[in-house]
């Protein structure tokens, strides 16, 4: 069996103006400190399980490190000394036969120094923070990319040896149109990513765009914010061109060139173990979940103290197990099978598939069951349906 290791550095440049993460801008002098924090925790990673009780993740020894997400905030902004020692801690502590590690990184942070550093470390895939290929689109952001720092990054991982690639886009980014989307998806599909990512904007009414949203303000662009018909229609535009592009489109909000789908992502929906380390990190060993501190200050606090400072530990019941089978797994283009689920858990779901069904919300072949293709845009509203 294998499992994925995810390292969360929760450390921005500036604040996204949609952005409610749990992330915060902090003067680099904390990049060290946090580090070797998350070293610590890898290294002593079995007793701090067992010190706060989540015995069941020790268990997880006699699997194969296979994948490993570095994510964010923004991980690139730390030292690249600080990248191979945390690569290192977790190729000591773990049975490692790495196929995938990938780094989320903002384009303005790359440097040829910095990309072959990366690539010395074991990097091997590299995501990009794009979000648009529009100035106008980004600024309002509250990005400090521009276009041409992309045109830039890209040509300078590869060079370093790092040859997968993928892009984020955004869907209803302010100021957004059907014109400059367009030239957003003709710009990424002539870059030749091999992954890509395309979200719909979600804006959290405790963001700094969603507080303007629900009073009706100016700041941020908020007036210039796509009608949610809009966002959908870009969507569908967007599954057309990456389709023709010879993109495979294989979850919701992701499209890879034959063989490039992340396999780290994967683990996600298809609940295969994983385990996350840094503040705010989620770990799941198959019948638990749990999660770090948020606070980066208060976790690096606790490491030094010798305490793991995991909190949300929940035993997964098994209704919440088969809830997750069918929207993570209806996340998946290829969907799921009810034959095998149902055999599982010991459940018939027919009834409640069969008027999601009539209601053109999914589609059936054989006991295939998937989401249907122009549904994927509203798949929160079927999930709201099918899990009520």
């Amino acid at each position: 069996m294998n499992l994925g290791i995810y390292i969360q550095v929760p450390f921005c440049q500036t604040k996204c103006t949609y952005c409610n993460f749990h992330t915060g801008v902090v003067s680099t002098e904390k990049y060290a400190p946090y580090a070797e924090a998350v070293q610590r925790e890898i290294t002593n990673h079995r007793r701090f399980h067992a010190d706060t009780g989540i015995s069941t993740a020790n268990n997880l020894e006699r699997f194969v490190v296979d994948t490993i997400y570095l994510g964010g905030g923004t991980p690139s902004l730390l030292d690249p000394n600080h990248i191979q020692k945390i690569l290192d801690s977790v190729r000591h502590s773990f049975s490692c036969n790495l196929a995938e590690v990938t780094l989320e990184a903002d384009p303005e942070t790359i440097t040829p120094q910095k990309a072959v550093a990366w690539a010395d470390a074991g990097i091997s895939r590299v995501s990009f923070g794009v979000q648009s290929f529009s100035d106008t689109e980004l600024k309002a952001s509250g990005r400090l990319h521009r276009r041409e720092d992309i045109y830039r990054a890209a040509p300078i991982l590869r060079a370093a040896g790092i040859q997968n690639l993928s892009f984020d886009l955004i869907v209803g980014l302010p100021h957004q149109t059907e014109t400059s989307w367009r030239q957003s998806l003709e710009e990424l599909i002539h870059s030749q990513p091999e992954h890509v990512s395309i979200y719909m904007l979600e804006v959290d009414e405790g963001s700094r765009l969603g507080r303007e949203l629900i009073t009706l303000g100016t700041k941020y662009g908020a007036p210039a914010v796509p009608t949610d018909e809009q966002m959908a229609d870009s969507y569908e535009l967007a599954r057309e061109k990456l389709a023709s592009a010879g993109y495979e489109h294989y979850e919701i909000s992701n499209w890879a060139k034959p063989g490039r789908a992340s396999r780290h992502n994967l683990k996600y929906w298809r609940r295969e173990p994983y385990l996350g380390f840094g503040a705010g990190a989620h770990s799941f060993d198959g019948s638990t979940r749990w999660a770090n501190a948020h606070d980066s200050m208060q976790y690096i606090g606790s490491i030094q103290s010798d305490k793991l400072p995991a909190e949300q530990i929940e035993t997964v019941t098994r209704e919440q197990a088969l809830d997750e089978e069918m929207f993570l797994g209806l996340r998946q283009l290829n969907g799921i099978d009810l034959g095998k689920i149902e055999s599982a858990y010991g459940v018939s779901l027919d009834t409640k598939l069969s008027s999601l069904e009539s209601a053109g919300l999914i589609e059936r072949e054989g006991s295939i069951v998937r989401l249907a293709p122009k549904k994927l845009s509203i798949s929160n509203e079927v999930f709201v349906e099918l899990l009520g």
